[in-house]
């Protein structure tokens, strides 16, 4: 089977669980990916890049602290934050309760491997 390039491989339902949370598919179409992710407290995702999208999240529970580039913002509930294709960027939850995203993903290539991890707690890089 070859290598899938480009395209959503995404399907609306499709979830999993990563060491600081889960991310679930709502909806989806052919350069769009809507997700609900939730991180719990103390935890963070890598910090990563893309070169085949661009994103924008959306706080609807919690606090976060986003990183772009060198730059770390936070935010709260009705506050968003647009992640220009090539940005390094982070989400990571200060705070005690879980931390509720709505990320929406813009582009011609979304996959999990357009994930390129630059640096990660989780060992994952």
């Amino acid at each position: 089977m070859a290598e899938q390039t480009g395209g959503n491989a995404y399907r609306p339902g499709e979830s999993d669980t990563r060491p600081w949370g889960t991310w679930e598919v709502l909806a989806t179409g052919p350069t769009y990916c809507a997700k609900r992710i939730v991180v719990l407290p103390g935890q963070r995702l890598s910090l990563q890049r893309h070169r085949g999208r661009h994103e924008h999240w959306v706080v609807v529970a919690g606090e976060a602290l986003v990183t772009l580039d060198s730059e770390v913002r936070r935010l709260r509930e009705n506050e968003a934050v647009e992640i220009p294709v090539g940005t390094a960027h982070r989400l990571e939850n200060p705070g005690t309760t879980p931390l509720c995203v709505i990320e929406v993903q813009y582009g011609q290539d979304l996959r999990e491997d357009d994930i390129e991890r630059l640096d990660d707690q989780y060992g994952r890089v």
